[in-house]
């Protein structure tokens, strides 16, 4: 089973931003949907967007513009861009790939929002 990569994560100040990025060596991911999921220490596990293989990219209403999926096909690559971060947004953020590909996790990339 491929299991996807995330990297990009790291300190940023409070209304800083960051761009994770999502690969899956060994699998063709433009094929694959894409979701993205944070989890803080000590809470449940919180969906944050999807891009699917074919339609629209849509990210939870509490997320709307600030955090935006994307895929750029030619690097085979998805993205996470988060914009105005805030300290409670410190999290691990993994990808998955989803429908029409078999599911798989990655293994994270941490994220902390902090001064």
């Amino acid at each position: 089973q491929v299991q996807p990569v995330e990297s990009g994560g790291g300190l940023v100040q409070p209304g800083g931003s960051l761009r994770l990025s999502c690969t899956a060596p060994g699998l063709t991911l433009k094929d694959c949907g894409v979701a993205w999921y944070r989890q803080a220490a000590g809470k449940q596990r919180e969906w944050v967007c999807n891009i699917p293989a074919v339609g629209t990219t849509y990210c939870a209403d509490s997320l709307k513009g600030r955090f935006t999926g994307s895929r750029d096909k030619a690097n085979d690559t998805v993205y996470l861009q988060m914009n105005s971060l805030k300290p409670e947004e410190t999290a691990m953020y993994s990808c998955k790939t989803v429908f029409p590909c078999q599911e798989a996790w990655g293994q994270g990339t941490l994220v902390t929002v902090s001064s």
